[in-house]
Formats: structure tokens, sequence, C-alpha cells
């Protein structure tokens, strides 16, 4: 929903600032009927994915298309809804992607070879069921006609900079203003916040670690490699991690590792097989009894309780 109206609130207002309808908009769901989002409201729409077929080759056709998606997306399956898309970019019409949207237009075969950008929690399925897709935790991406971003606030970012090529620099702070925010964000500012702000930590030299582990997923590096990388010898890396994170460098590696696997697992289809190897373990059978050991649950329970959540 943050996507969602972020996407639409920047064009209103800028609308309003130069006092007539620069931009319009309508809202369409795969059948017609209001949309339930993930926080229960639900969103009238004024058209169906087949009335907006049959409107390609007319007057009524859109300038742009923006598919936008939330949670659960790796299981939405439409081939009327994918072959629109396809249509709409066949036509020369600009297609975008708000939040989870990047997976829909790859599953419609539009982001192969092409830079696109999705939310930082779904990038490690989206990068591994789109091998073709050149995906970026950024911010949003523009390449040529096809729009993409990684959705919440996101959204707004993306707006501004298409306000911006139609109206101006000048309109796009006077959207700031209304909005109330103090800046405009670049496609590569970063999605999360920085490692410091984000685990509370200071130390310079187990940030770097953290960073090179984060770098190193699928292919851990030994403590000695890292260690040797920041400038350290192991102990001392020992020593610091102890003191800072509460917990070995080993295992700190070990549960992001762990974390990967665990959105693989909830975002994608891959056998647990291929997601040890991907998560950095030499065999399935060690991945699971350290998922076990961290989660309380075997990789085969936390995919059969993420398929009871999927929509029937």
């Amino acid at each position: 929903m943050i996507a969602f109206a972020t996407a639409i609130e920047p064009l209103r207002i800028a609308n309003r600032i130069v006092g007539r309808e620069i931009y319009r908009w309508r809202l369409a769901s795969t059948d017609g009927a209001p949309v339930r989002a993930s926080n229960g409201v639900d969103v009238a729409v004024t058209s169906s994915v087949e009335a907006e077929r049959r409107a390609l080759p007319g007057e009524n056709r859109p300038s742009m298309v923006f598919a936008c998606s939330g949670v659960l997306v790796e299981d939405f399956s439409d081939k009327a809804a994918f072959s629109y898309l396809r249509e709409a970019h066949q036509r020369g019409i600009s297609v975008g992607g708000l939040c989870t949207g990047a997976w829909i237009l790859a599953r419609a075969g539009l982001l192969a070879d092409r830079r696109c950008a999705i939310h930082w929690e779904n990038l490690p399925g989206f990068a591994e069921a789109f091998p073709r897709a050149d995906v970026y935790a950024d911010l949003f991406e523009i390449d040529h006609n096809i729009y993409t971003c990684a959705g919440g606030t996101a959204s707004l970012d993306m707006m501004l900079a298409l306000i911006g090529e139609d109206l101006g620099e000048d309109v796009v702070n006077r959207v700031c203003e209304q909005a109330l925010t103090d800046r405009v964000r670049g496609p590569q500012d970063r999605q999360r916040l920085p490692l410091r702000a984000r685990l509370g930590v200071q130390h310079a030299k187990v940030l770097q670690v953290i960073e090179i582990m984060e770098a190193n997923l699928s292919d851990p590096l030994s403590l000695v490699e890292i260690a040797h990388a920041v400038g350290l010898s192991r102990r001392q890396v020992e020593r610091l991690f102890d003191k800072e994170m509460g917990r070995s460098p080993a295992r700190y590696y070990l549960e992001i590792r762990l974390d990967r696997a665990r959105r693989l697992l909830m975002q994608s289809q891959l056998p647990i097989v291929e997601i040890a190897v991907a998560s950095g373990f030499v065999s399935a059978s060690h991945f699971s009894k350290c998922y076990r050991e961290l989660y309380s649950r075997s990789p085969q329970q936390e995919r059969a309780g993420r398929a009871a959540l999927s929509p029937a």
C-alpha cells in the first residue's frame, strides 16, 4: 500500500501545482474486482486486465503501465496479465513494477538483460529465479522504457524522477514540499539502513568484516581470509566480535547465511539442496541440521508453512 500510494500521490500533487491535469491514471485488477491489500484495505478498480488489453490498439491506451504487488508475489500466475504486459511493451508503452512488481515483469519475460530493482527482502529469491535479469538493491532503476522500484517510499523517488523529466526541477521541489519530504533520493541511494544504524555497531573493523561476509554468502571465506582483508589477526576479529556482537564471527556468518537460505525457501521453488549450495553449505544434511538448530524447524517444515500461507 505504501508503494501504491506514493506512486499516485506525487502525480496528483504535480497536477495541483501546475493547475491542470498533466497526469491521469486508472486502476485495473486481473478480474475487475476490488483488490485487498496486505493491510486489509480494499482498493477499488475501474477496469480489468482483459478490458485493458482490448484498449491497447485504441485511443484509450495508456502511455505507461505499472504492476503493483507485495507479499507472496512468487505465487502470482496469470497468463492474461503477463500477455497484457508483453503486448503493451511491444506497442512501445512503458512498463514498470512497484515494490515486488519486478517479479511480475520478469515472469512476463520483460527483464532479460535489463537493469531492475526489487525490495531487498525479495532480492535473493528473485536473483535465483531470474538469473538473466540484472537486478540491483537500488531504490529504482530505469532501463530504456522499463521502470522498476524497490517499493515503500522508493515509488515516490521514481515518480519524482519522472515528474522532473516532464515538468522540471522546480515542480519536483514543490511536490517535495507538499509531501513533507526533505530531499530527492537518487536511484542508487541505499534501500536499507547503513550497517552502523541497522546493527547498532560502531566499531569500523567489525563493520568491515560484516560487509565482507554479506558479500560472500554463497562461497564463504575463511575467518583467516576475512581477517587478512581488514588488516587484523583471526584472534583480534574473534575478540572484537565477542565484545561488539556477543557471539563469534563464525556464528554470525552462519546466521546471515541461514537468513539468506530462509528467504530463498520462502520466495522460491528451488530444491533444498540448491538453496543449501546458494547459502554456502557443502551438503543438504549439514544445512538442515544448522537450520533446525537456529529456527527450531527443518527447511522442509519452513517451506510447508510458507505454502500454507499462499492463496488457494
